[in-house]
């Protein structure tokens, strides 16, 4: 029997706005039915929150016509107007920004303060884009002969199928589709089936914002029927792009969808972040940081720190602080509770996996400080693992949950060396008050972002990506655009000197 959370016999409705709880496909600026649906449930309780239209590869070969048909009238728009439609969009999410975060905590399960923060972050990109859009420059290149100019010119690359996660289901498509909008692409946007409700949410708000039909289609599907509607849109000869975020398993999959039709690709992959803490590190910051990083999310995120390397002089301090945090800040509960930092983990396959990678650490010596048990559902209690060591599974492949293993070093060289004995590289974080150290490790350390003495680093402005095999490109920053345009070179000849 596990331990029980009695807030879950509790009844939470989901009460928002009547426009903004949609179930159906949006394809070519109209509700879509498909044959079937599948449900989506609330991951804290089970139950049911909506029915919704479980499209097939018929659906998707529509949206993609859709998007491919309104391109051509979507790339003459001006950037300007490009711009003021953007931004119309972002000012309505930001006055729907309670009703957006309902719907997050209720199909994903994050707290609703972490929810509020989702929106207010997803908007982020749709307004940093409407300011991109009307920044998309070319170059005018010194020729070597007299009588011809040349130019470069960048164009948008037509359309892009987005397939997005459930960790994030509104800001991981905006940061995506602001970039494609503002490019002048259209998309076609395949949510997971776990967090369907907030992507048509943001359709319907497309639409009020008067986003053109056709430029944002969303192909809502089931698990059963992702791999079908995946392969349509990472092959059909209408789709010139492709921009996915989840695990490296299937992004090598879809890469080898689109190499056939050879497609720009996009991939936000998986992480698996190491977090170290120096003996010159503000030990209140790096705790402060700690908590942060891992948990967000209840640890569900493809940025938090995954493994942490505690050097030997601060490392048992650390240790004491950090469970003392731990059990001060963390509450585990149902997302709509005010009180509740911790939700429940997608769903019971995301459980069994910290209980297993737990057991397997504790079998080869690991100790639990704090945690270690699972909860009613898809809940689990935040767990402090000491002496852990390498060789364990919680240090060798990414967690995505509530899990902290502590490992102890000696030196800087040792720690980096742990860090980046891995075949993915997304975020890492290490605290530390030496400026020669920061520097060093800051190079050495294989990622593709690094926060120094700061556990949360993602914001519009800053290039988000990983190296390795945690992906392909960036997206925000002014570099966001680029996957998305295309460098076309124009020589314009035979010119009287």
């Amino acid at each position: 029997m596990l331990p029980g959370l009695p807030m879950l016999s509790r009844d939470y409705s989901l009460s928002i706005s009547a426009d903004l709880l949609r179930t159906r496909a949006f394809i070519d600026g109209r509700w879509v039915s498909a044959a079937s649906s599948f449900p989506v449930v609330d991951p804290a309780t089970g139950r049911e929150i909506a029915s919704v239209s479980n499209c097939g590869p018929r659906e998707a070969e529509a949206a993609v016509r859709a998007a491919y048909a309104a391109f051509q009238e979507w790339k003459r728009r001006s950037a300007k107007e490009r711009s003021l439609l953007l931004r119309k969009w972002y000012e309505l999410l930001t006055q729907h920004k309670e009703d957006l975060a309902k719907l997050i905590t209720a199909e994903c399960g994050k707290p609703m303060k972490e929810s509020l923060g989702e929106v207010a972050y997803s908007a982020s990109f749709l307004e940093w884009f409407s300011e991109e859009a009307r920044r998309v420059y070319g170059d005018i290149v010194p020729s070597p002969a007299k009588d011809r100019k040349i130019l470069l010119l960048k164009q948008p690359v037509g359309v892009a199928s987005i397939i997005t996660p459930w960790n994030f289901p509104s800001a991981m498509i905006t940061r995506k589709v602001g970039a494609a909008l503002a490019a002048g692409c259209t998309v076609v946007v395949k949510p997971a089936e776990d967090t369907p409700l907030s992507a048509l949410a943001l359709a319907e708000l497309a639409a009020q914002a008067g986003v053109p039909a056709g430029v944002f289609n969303v192909v809502p599907c089931s698990r059963d029927r992702t791999p079908a509607v995946g392969e349509i849109l990472c092959t059909d000869p209408l789709v010139a792009k492709v921009s996915f975020t989840g695990s490296t398993a299937t992004g090598k999959i879809l890469l080898k969808h689109a190499a056939d039709t050879i497609k720009k690709v996009s991939m936000e992959l998986g992480g698996h972040a190491p977090f170290i803490v120096f003996d010159s590190a503000d030990l209140d910051k790096a705790v402060a940081g700690a908590m942060a990083s891992k948990f967000r999310n209840s640890g569900q995120t493809c940025v938090c720190s995954n493994r942490f390397l505690v050097q030997s002089g601060i490392h048992d301090r650390f240790l004491e602080r950090l469970g003392k945090a731990m059990d001060s800040e963390l509450r585990v509960g149902h997302g709509s509770e005010p009180s509740t930092t911790q939700g429940p983990l997608i769903d019971v396959r995301a459980v069994e996996k910290v209980e297993h990678q737990i057991a397997d650490a504790v079998a080869q010596g690991a100790t639990v400080l704090r945690g270690g048990q699972r909860l009613e559902g898809s809940f689990m209690q935040p767990t402090l693992l000491a002496n852990v060591t390498t060789d364990m599974l919680c240090t060798r492949e990414e967690t995505f949950g509530p899990l902290v293993p502590v490992l102890k070093f000696d030196k800087e060289e040792e720690a980096l060396a742990i860090a980046n004995a891995s075949q993915v590289g997304l975020a890492g974080y290490f605290f530390s008050r030496d400026i020669d150290q920061i520097w060093r490790v800051a190079e050495q350390l294989e990622v593709g972002m690094v926060g120094v003495n700061e556990g949360l680093l993602s914001t519009p402005e800053a290039a988000f990506g990983g190296v390795k095999q945690s992906g392909l490109g960036r997206e925000g920053s002014k570099y966001g655009m680029e996957d998305y345009l295309d460098v076309k070179y124009m020589c314009f000849g035979g010119l009287t000197p």
